[in-house]
Formats: structure tokens, sequence, C-alpha cells
């Protein structure tokens, strides 16, 4: 779970705080914001995080299935049971089960669900016992379940059992600073998964990514990036704002000067805080590479070390190597 944003240190916050409580939690958030990754977050910093984690899409389960799919069915229950067959809950046990828009539950798969919840007390299709059942269930929702519930489209008892704990992401747009990371770790995906080489941003590209409002949040920025990886030549990938985006608002400028101060003194000082932000931005950008820096900012690296030996500048830690495998970040 990448970034320093208050938002994000206030999610991982919360996820440790949530993971030490063994009772169903319901994370909401638009599209995109990484709800499931969330949720795998809380199983695997749980005590539970041995069992296994078992995602579904509750809008990909038709209704009539609703109870094979979640408890199971015995051999000659209906026409095609050709065999026993366990069913998600039976998978999950002694880990957590992960209801991924569980807004897209029809009536009868609320029904179902809730009967679950009260007792965690289920019987296969075609079963004649009741088994117990050994699983936490984490419910995510891009749409708030209480405004549904108000609308009358979902249960509001099963509402309640589902939100006892509450995770709410925050856009991408609320989350000040995190673009930058995040799009650093995608090109380094995009750099291990495809081989084309390290590539990074242009600063140009990075300024209005930073005042974008991000409708497809995190989705959104991870499929931008890896388009433009795959298409741009060079390096420096060049990424045009996307049509229609309002004008970035400029920031106020601050007085170089005061009275106490001659032009000359007051300009050197304006100029000494432009290229310190500056060079501090460009060593972000490049990822501590002063060859690749001295690239983006058009200058020989000699001349650009000068610079950053005048500031005091050194290069910038690498970040560690992107391991295969991982989650997508949020």
């Amino acid at each position: 779970m990448i970034g320093h944003s208050p938002a994000i240190r206030e999610t991982l916050r919360l996820v440790a705080r949530m993971a030490a409580c063994d009772a169903p939690v319901l994370i909401e958030g638009e599209t995109g914001t990484g709800k499931e990754l969330a949720a795998r977050a809380i199983h695997y910093q749980s005590a539970r995080k041995e069992g296994p984690f078992i995602p579904v899409n509750c809008g990909a389960i038709p209704d009539s299935l609703i109870e094979s799919e979640l408890f199971g069915h015995r051999k000659g229950a209906f026409t095609d049971a050709k065999d026993n067959q366990p069913g998600l809950v039976t998978l999950a046990e002694g880990g957590t089960l992960f209801l991924d828009e569980v807004d897209a539950l029809s009536v009868k798969g609320q029904v179902t669900l809730l009967r679950f919840l009260q007792d965690q007390e289920f019987r296969p299709l075609g079963a004649h016992q009741v088994q117990q059942g050994n699983v936490r269930v984490l419910a995510a929702s891009n749409t708030s379940l209480a405004l549904l519930a108000d609308r009358g489209s979902f249960r509001p008892d099963l509402l309640y059992r589902l939100k006892i704990l509450c995770l709410e992401l925050a856009p991408l747009r609320e989350r000040n600073g995190d673009v930058e990371e995040l799009a650093t770790w995608f090109l380094e995906a995009c750099d291990h998964r495809f081989g084309l080489g390290t590539k990074v941003l242009h600063p140009d590209a990075l300024v209005w990514m930073r005042h974008y409002q991000w409708p497809g949040n995190i989705r959104e920025l991870e499929n931008l990036l890896y388009r433009e990886y795959l298409l741009s030549e060079g390096p420096v990938m060049r990424i045009e704002p996307p049509k229609g985006m309002q004008p970035i608002p400029q920031e106020p400028q601050q007085e170089p000067c005061s009275g106490a101060l001659t032009f000359h003194r007051a300009k050197a000082r304006a100029v000494e805080a432009f290229e310190r932000a500056y060079l501090i931005g460009l060593l972000g950008v490049a990822g501590g590479n002063v060859s690749l820096a001295a690239k983006l900012a058009g200058k020989e690296r000699r001349s650009l070390g000068k610079l950053l030996k005048k500031y005091g500048l050194g290069s910038a830690p690498r970040r560690k190597r992107f391991v295969h495998g991982d989650q997508i970040p949020i």
C-alpha cells in the first residue's frame, strides 16, 4: 500500500486496527480505489493470515446459483450435480471470505448471506445436516450501502451485519502527493514485466497529473502508464493531459524581496530558491539518476553536478525493485 498522504496514512492505521479485530468489515470507495487490496491487507495482518483468502464477485453469481456457490452441494442435489462440490465458505474455512460488489446481490442473495452471518451455520444443497463455518467476512461496495438501504434496495439488517467495522477509501484526487509515488511504482512494474528499459515521466506530465481529478482512480492511472510505457519512444514519457481537463490553477507567487534588500540581492535569493526547489523535484522525477536528470533538464551532466554540489544535493536513494506477483498498490 503505497503513499505518504494523510489519507493513506489514516487508511493504514485503520487497516492495522481492523486486522486485530476478528469482525466483519465493510470497505467502501469509488471504483479503482483498491478495495480488494485493502481487504487483503486486513487479512494478511490478521490472526487468519495463514488461512485462505477467497475473493468472490457477487455481481457475477446468478441468482439461481447463489446458495450452491456459497455453501456447495451434494451429488444429485440437482440435474448437473454429478459430484459433491464444496462452496466458497468451505474453501475459506479458517480464513477470509471477501465479497466484492456486495451491493449487486439480489434480494434472495441478501437473505442467504444474512442467514449465514447470523450464526455462521449453513447447509449445502442436498445435504441433511447443518455445518458450522469459521470464516471472517469482508465486503466491498463502490456505492454507499446506507444510501441503498434508505432507497429500499438493500436490506438494513444485512447492512448492520456487514458494517460492524467500516473502512472508507479516499479517491486518488484527495491523496495529495501520492500520484508521483504510485506512478514510479507502476513504471518499475512495467520495466520488470515488459523489459523495455527504465522510463520516467516528463516533469510537465507530473504537473497535470497532480491536478487531474482521476475519475477512474488508481486503476485509471495504472492503465494510462502501462499504455504509454509500451507505446512511448525513449526514456522520457511526455504524456498529454486528457481532453477537456480544466486549466491548472496558478499558484500564488511569493514576494521575492522586501524593502530591506537591494534589487540584486533579492533577485539572487529568488534564483537560489527556484534552483533548489527545481533540483529537488528533478532528482525525484529521475529517481536520483543524475545523468537522466541532466537529460530532462537539458543541461550537461557536469554543469548539473556543480549545481547539485552547490546546494548540497546528492543522488536520491533508488527504490526497491518491483517483486513479481505483488498486488497492485493503493
